[in-house]
Parts: C-alpha cells; structure tokens; sequence
C-alpha cells in the first residue's frame, strides 16, 4: 500500500481551492487525481485537520459479533461444514458470508476444524 501525500502538499491544495481555485484546476496544478483533491477538501471542511486519515484495515470482522454462535455450531456438530456453518449463519443470524471468511475468522484465532477424525497411519504407503 502506497504512503498518504505529505501535509504540506495537502495543506496547499486545499488553500489553492479555498483561494478560488476549482478542485480540478488545483489537481492539475499540484499533479494528483480530481477526486484527491476534492477528498481532501472535503475531510479539511468537516475536520479542520490537513493530517491524513488512517489507512488499511481498521480491524475487526462482522463475525465477532457471532463467535459464541459459531464456537457452538462447531461443538454441536462435529462433521458440520464450513458450508453449513455459513448457511445457518444465514437463517438463524440473517448474516451472509463465504465459507472462506468463517475460515479466516477461525484461522486467526488459531482453531482448526477438521471434518474427520486423523487417519492411523499406513504400513504400506509412504506418508509424506
């Protein structure tokens, strides 16, 4: 992910368009994108900051929300799918999400759920 512009180019555009300058003629002049500009202009009229905001990911999942659920769904049936897990999100919850989040959601915290029981190992096949 690429850094945020410095605030001192920030601070120019936004004096350049509240001097009269449109947003697309301060964009040009500076050499950023139309919508930058006008994004920054924006968040100086609400904040009064020229400081950028926050980037990446603020944390979090919709399914925090939801771990008890799921931590349940997982005690409850052992051979459940991940699949499953999402379709009975979705009726009992009313929240849709791919199987691959309820994967990751389990993932980062470190819990694994395998359908099956591990297999003895085999005598007569190399195991890798």
């Amino acid at each position: 992910m690429a850094r945020a512009y410095g605030s001192d180019l920030r601070q120019r555009v936004i004096e350049a368009i509240e001097g009269g300058m449109s947003t697309r003629a301060a964009a040009r002049r500076f050499s950023i994108g139309e919508s930058t500009a006008g994004s920054w202009h924006r968040h100086w009229r609400a904040t009064g900051s020229f400081e950028p905001r926050r980037q990446g990911n603020q944390g979090g999942s919709v399914l925090d929300a939801h771990e008890g659920f799921l931590l349940s769904l997982m005690d409850e049936a052992a051979d459940m799918s991940l699949a499953e897990m999402a379709e009975r999100l979705e009726g009992e919850r009313f929240l849709a999400v791919d199987p691959s989040t309820i994967w990751y959601f389990l993932h980062r915290r470190g819990i694994t759920y395998k359908k099956r029981q591990l297999m003895p190992r085999s005598r007569s096949a190399r195991m890798s």
